[in-house]
């Protein structure tokens, strides 16, 4: 993995498009972690996320960090 994000540059990230994940989401970074967030409810596997120019990973901390920042349930 490359290098990683502090939680205040991610959060400062949310609304920024040029992101995925393994399950086919993208778009800016919130769209990709409501997505998770989404199948995570249904008792899937949320997937690791990815941005696409610099192919940085989020990982399952960060990710569900930033749910809490946007006002997800987790």
């Amino acid at each position: 993995m490359a290098d990683k994000f502090s939680d205040e540059e991610l959060q400062n990230l949310v609304k920024t498009p040029g992101w995925k994940d393994a399950q086919g989401a993208s778009g800016t970074l919130e769209d990709v972690l409501k997505a998770g967030h989404e199948r995570k409810q249904r008792g899937e596997k949320p997937g690791a996320i990815q941005q696409l120019e610099n192919e940085i990973e989020l990982d399952m901390l960060q990710i569900e960090k930033l749910w809490r920042y946007l006002g997800l349930p987790v």
